[in-house]
């Protein structure tokens, strides 16, 4: 007899369908703005300087929406902590269930920020790994799962009753020191000889910040780039000028030698670079 789907695989099926159809309806648009540049730079009605500063702007346009599309689908594919966990237990219940082994789950608090989808897969692997790992040395009886959430980190907590012989540079936990450094979140191993180790692990729940290729690549004065951070935002010159206590003239001759440093053609291509 055929059972029914739980719950929560329902729910990951969803998720993963929305997930598709939103990557669909993604690579549309980025067919369309590629299409639409290739138009305008075949067409036999614009000059060159027309045709290019055209491409640029739909290119510019493009990279705004694309990202815009990409933080949404991060948003979307949150999952409450709570869930995540729920998905462990069931993970590692057959481990449980069939081997010699007491899973002890201490649950992270229903009001714990939720997990980007990339954060929650890979801890559950990190733990299944972990757990693995103490089992493997033929010793350990007792396995304690906590997570918790700081507001900005996922904590994960994984301590067994074992030899107490594990370091940060066992092949054992290779694996998991791989998957947390990708994360950019942190392992620390302490190890106590006839009393266990324990696994102490952080994992960001944002991604880091990404670098400001403009502001790397030239040098800038402190008031050029407040002036590029508010083009970038869409600012126009007077709105700038207002914000920063200058003059247009002085906003123009910020503008202008941004452009220049940067190598860029039109203001499109100056907010397209710092972005």
């Amino acid at each position: 007899m055929q059972t029914e789907p739980a719950p929560a695989e329902l729910a990951t099926r969803e998720l993963l369908l929305e997930h598709a159809h939103t990557a669909a309806e993604q690579a549309d648009r980025q067919a369309l703005a590629l299409e639409s540049i290739l138009a305008i730079l075949r067409s036999g009605r614009l000059s060159d300087t027309a045709a290019r500063t055209m491409a640029i702007d739909v290119a510019a346009a493009a990279l705004v929406q694309i990202r815009v599309a990409t933080d949404e689908q991060r948003e979307a594919m949150l999952e409450p902590v709570v869930g995540a966990f729920a998905r462990l237990q069931a993970d590692l219940r057959p481990l449980a269930r069939f081997g010699d082994l007491d899973v002890q789950f201490v649950e992270p608090p229903v009001t714990g920020r939720a997990l980007p989808g990339e954060v929650a897969h890979a801890a559950r692997a990190i733990v299944r790994s972990a757990v693995l790992a103490f089992v493997d040395t033929g010793v350990t009886r007792r396995v304690r799962i906590q997570w918790d959430c700081d507001g900005l980190n996922l904590l994960i907590g994984i301590r067994d009753d074992g030899r107490g012989e594990l370091t940060a540079h066992d092949d054992s936990l290779r694996p998991i020191a791989e998957r947390v450094t990708a994360l950019d979140g942190k392992l620390n191993v302490a190890s106590t000889p006839g009393w266990g180790s324990e696994l102490s692990i952080a994992l960001p729940l944002d991604p880091p910040a990404e670098p400001d290729h403009l502001t790397d690549a030239v040098t800038l004065s402190p008031r050029e780039r407040e002036v590029l951070r508010l083009l970038a935002s869409g600012s126009r010159n007077k709105d700038i000028a207002r914000t920063l206590g200058i003059s247009d003239n002085t906003v123009k001759f910020h503008v202008s030698n941004l452009l220049r440093k940067a190598g860029a053609r039109s203001r499109a291509e100056l907010v397209a670079q710092a972005r």
